[in-house]
């Protein structure tokens, strides 16, 4: 069977009228990753994502329920050294700045309001959220549970993780085999081990009260492989975040 080859690649294109909720006048971007077989009419892999654009003549954007509008991240056009680098080779943002906030939703009998405030840099999960072009700027209206933290630095260790979200500094891979057999980068297993740095005040119960969480700063825990949003800190360690329902153990 032939298979195509295709990098990872954006693609801006009109009138696209046959993709349902698009009309042809929408923009487009199409990200393609992975393999595409021939003579295939679905395509595993394939994202179509449209900003909504608001018209200049709506002046503000007034998030409801427990909705945020966060303004969007610029990517980095530069790395520390000073190099520019091309479009398909700059980071995805996944942090942004509040710029309002819904009036909060109703649990049981009680009112929960958000727990952010405008002016709060925050981390969200990829892929969630409504994106929209609104003066001048992206910005993504997105649930706040969807959002993992706060993080008013450039570190990801000093995270403040929200609701039920766990920060795991990742523990290093192995550098050798049993035998003692030193492993290329290729070869190592990537653990789903690492130490708990922060975690959130815990989710919201039927009467809008805290549930703590099962793990606490300090403990090695094991976690789900496949869960959760990977981050680069500054001194190079790698850290991740994730709901505390994707710890599986504690190990001591």
């Amino acid at each position: 069977m032939v298979t195509t080859q295709m990098a990872a690649s954006s693609i801006s294109a009109k009138g696209f009228v046959s993709f349902e909720g698009l009309r042809s006048t929408s923009n487009v971007k199409i990200e393609c990753f992975g393999h595409l077989k021939q003579n295939v009419r679905f395509f595993h892999g394939l994202v179509v994502k449209a900003a909504t654009v608001v018209a200049p003549k709506y002046t503000s954007v007034k998030p409801l329920s427990d909705r945020v509008l966060v303004k969007i991240k610029t990517a980095e056009e530069k790395t520390v050294g000073g190099i520019l680098l091309p479009t398909t080779a700059q980071s995805n943002p996944q942090g942004g700045e509040i710029v309002a906030v819904g009036e909060g939703r109703i649990i049981g009998k009680s009112k929960v309001e958000i727990s952010v405030k405008t002016g709060t840099q925050v981390l969200y999960s990829k892929y969630l959220g409504t994106e929209v072009q609104f003066d001048g700027s992206k910005h993504l209206i997105l649930k706040e549970d969807d959002i993992v933290g706060i993080l008013e630095t450039e570190d990801i260790k000093d995270l403040q993780p929200l609701n039920d979200r766990v920060l795991i500094k990742v523990a290093e891979a192995e550098e050798k085999t049993a035998g003692g057999l030193f492993l290329s980068e290729s070869s190592k297993e990537k653990p789903s081990i690492g130490t708990v740095v922060a975690v959130g005040p815990g989710p919201l119960d039927e009467e809008g009260n805290r549930t703590l969480l099962s793990v606490s700063p300090g403990n090695t825990v094991l976690y789900s492989k496949y869960a959760g949003n990977d981050f680069k800190g500054v001194d190079g360690s790698d850290y991740i975040t994730l709901r505390a329902s994707d710890v599986m153990a504690v190990l001591s």
